[in-house]
C-alpha cells in the first residue's frame, strides 16, 4: 500500500476533502513511495478558521511563555534530526550530509526565534511635551501563511513560522507537494513542544490551495520562496488584496574569481556551490566569472574535478551529489545543456549521459566561453550545470553581474583587500561573500535578495523578519495633575 501524506489542521493528521492528490517519489529509484492530498478550497478554509480561532489566545500570551514553547521545540528538532534529514532525503534527493546541514540552519532560526521577546522592545521618549510621553510596542498581524519550495523542505519554513509564531501570529504553511513530509514531521514536534492546537498548520496543495490563501481576507500576510514568476505573481495578487508580502523568487548567482585567488579554494568552492544539492538551490554559484588570466586556470582544474563527481543515492556514505527531484525537472535541466551547445558554448563536461537505475539523475556539467546574450546565462536552470563567462577586467566583471536581472547572492574569490572591499561597495545584489561562495546570512542577519530576485520591502528571519510580521502602534500619551477646563479646536503642538 502507498503510504498517504496528511495534511495537519488544528493539531491533527487530517486527510482532506479534495479529491485530488499528489505522486511523492524517492528520486534516488524513481519509484512512488506516497501519495499527498491537494486540498479542497474547503481545506484551506478550515485551516484559516482554526489559525483564526487560535490567534486572540497565543497573541495574548506572554512573549516569554511563547518562547518556552519554542525551546522545547527546539530541543525535540536536534533529538530528531537525522530523523527529519532522512526524510528530506528521501523525497528529495539531496544527500544526507546536505540535508543534515539544511536541518542546522532550519534550527538556528527556531533558536533565534527563542530571543525574540528581548527584539519585541518598543523605543519610550519621556516629555516630548510637557507631561506627555511617547511610546511605541510592535504587535502581531493574526493569521500568516508560508508557501515553500521543493529544494529546501524543511529550512525554508523555518526561516518563517517560528519568527512568525514567536512573534504571537498564528501560520498556515503550504509546502511543496514534491516533498511534503518533512513540514508534517515538524509540525507533530511543535505540538509535542507544547503549542497550542490551530497555531501552526500544514496544508498540502497546488495553485487552488494558494489561491485561497491569497484571496482570503482572514490571512494578513503571506511568505514565499519559488521562481521569479510565481514570485510576482503572489507579490501581486496578494498586495491587491491588501496583505503584507514578502515573496523571494529566482536567481543566477555569479562568483567573480580573480588572478591572484588561491585557485585551489575558489576551485572547491565552485565545486560545492554549484554541484552541491545537484544545483537546486536559489543561493547556488552557476556562473563563475574569470578575470583575464584566472579563465585558463580555472577551467583546467575544474575539469578533472566535475568529472569525478561521487554521484548517487543521497544515503549512500560519501555520495556528493544525489539526483534532481523529479524526472520532469531533470528533462528541463538536460534541455537548457542542449539549449547551451546550439548558442555555441563549449561544453566541457557533459553529464547529461549519466544514469543510475530508475532515479532522476544526470552528471555535473561545465560550459565555458558563455557568452551574456545566452540563454543558459540569462535564465536559472536549477541544476548542475556551471557556466563559466571569461572578462578581461575587474570592472568588466562588476558590470556584468550588475546588469543581470537577478541579484539574489554573489561571491568575489581574491587575496586583494581593495578589489573585495570596491566590490562590497559597487555590485547591486542583496547578499554578497567574499571568499565564501554561499553567502546565506545566519539565522540573526536576514536573507534577501535584489532587483527580480524578491519582491517585498522585507527580507527573511533576523531583525527584517520580526519587522515583517509585527506593526508598529506607537502612543503618546498625557496624565494631567488635574482636571483641566476648556477645549482646544486647532492642531495639537507641543508646549
Amino acid at each position: 500500500m502507498t503510504a498517504s501524506i496528511p495534511h495537519f489542521i488544528n493539531g491533527n493528521p487530517v486527510s482532506g476533502t479534495g479529491d485530488k492528490t499528489g505522486d511523492v517519489y524517492n528520486p534516488a529509484t524513481g519509484k512512488i513511495t506516497a501519495k499527498v492530498p491537494l486540498a479542497a478550497k474547503e481545506d484551506v478554509e478550515t485551516a484559516i478558521a482554526a489559525a483564526a480561532q487560535a490567534f486572540p489566545g497565543w497573541a495574548a500570551t506572554p512573549p516569554l511563555k511563547r518562547a518556552r514553547v519554542l525551546f522545547a521545540f527546539k530541543d525535540l528538532l536536534e533529538q530528531n534530526a537525522d530523523k527529519l534529514a532522512a526524510i528530506i532525503t528521501a523525497e528529495h534527493g539531496k544527500v544526507l550530509s546536505d540535508a543534515r546541514g539544511e536541518v542546522t540552519r532550519g534550527i538556528e532560526v527556531v533558536e533565534f526565534a527563542c530571543g525574540i521577546p528581548h527584539l519585541l522592545k518598543g523605543g519610550f521618549s519621556e516629555n516630548v511635551g510637557t507631561n506627555i510621553d511617547t511610546h511605541d510596542i510592535r504587535q502581531p498581524l493574526g493569521v500568516c501563511a508560508g508557501i515553500t519550495p521543493f529544494n529546501f523542505p524543511a529550512m525554508v519554513g523555518m526561516w518563517m513560522f517560528p519568527v512568525a509564531i514567536a512573534c504571537g501570529n498564528t501560520f498556515i504553511w503550504k509546502p511543496s507537494e514534491k516533498d511534503p513530509s518533512a513540514a508534517v514531521f515538524i509540525a507533530e514536534l511543535f505540538k509535542q513542544a507544547g503549542l497550542p492546537d490551530g497555531v501552526l498548520n500544514v496544508v498540502h496543495g497546488d495553485k487552488l490551495a494558494v489561491d485561497t490563501l491569497l484571496e482570503d481576507p482572514r490571512i494578513a500576510a503571506i511568505s514565499f520562496v519559488g521562481s521569479t514568476p510565481i514570485a510576482r505573481y503572489i507579490y501581486e495578487t496578494g498586495a491587491k488584496n491588501g496583505k503584507r508580502i514578502q515573496a523571494l523568487g529566482g536567481a543566477k548567482n555569479h562568483m567573480l574569481v580573480m588572478p591572484d585567488a588561491d585557485m585551489d579554494q575558489a576551485v572547491d568552492a565552485l565545486m560545492g556551490a554549484a554541484y552541491g544539492s545537484a544545483g537546486e538551490r536559489c543561493m547556488a554559484i552557476s556562473v563563475a566569472v574569470a578575470v583575464g588570466a584566472a579563465g585558463d586556470t580555472l577551467v583546467e582544474k575544474l575539469t578533472p574535478k566535475v568529472n569525478a563527481l561521487k554521484i548517487g543515492d543521497g544515503m549512500k556514505d560519501g555520495m556528493e551529489m544525489g539526483p534532481l527531484v523529479t524526472a520532469e525537472h531533470r528533462a528541463r535541466v538536460l534541455s537548457y545543456v542542449d539549449l547551451g551547445i546550439e548558442e555555441g558554448a563549449a561544453l566541457i563536461v557533459d553529464g547529461r549521459a549519466y544514469k543510475d537505475g530508475d532515479g532522476f539523475f544526470m552528471g555535473g556539467c561545465l560550459f565555458d566561453h558563455v557568452k551574456p546574450d545566452m540563454r543558459i546565462y540569462r535564465e536559472e536552470i536549477f541544476g548542475p550545470v556551471l557556466c563559466v563567462v571569461r572578462v578581461d577586467t575587474f570592472d568588466d566583471a562588476v558590470k556584468l553581474i550588475n546588469a543581470h536581472q537577478f541579484a539574489n547572492g554573489t561571491a568575489i574569490f581574491t587575496r586583494d583587500g581593495d578589489a573585495a572591499r570596491t566590490f562590497t561597495s559597487k555590485i547591486n545584489v542583496g547578499m554578497v561573500g567574499v571568499n565564501v561562495p554561499i553567502p546565506v546570512p545566519v539565522a540573526f542577519h536576514s536573507f534577501g535578495g535584489w532587483k527580480d530576485s524578491a519582491f517585498g520591502s522585507h527580507g527573511m528571519h533576523g531583525p527584517e523578519g520580526i519587522h515583517f510580521y509585527t506593526r508598529l502602534k506607537t502612543i503618546t500619551s498625557r496624565w494631567p495633575t488635574g482636571i483641566r477646563e476648556g477645549a482646544e479646536f486647532v492642531m495639537p503642538v507641543m508646549k
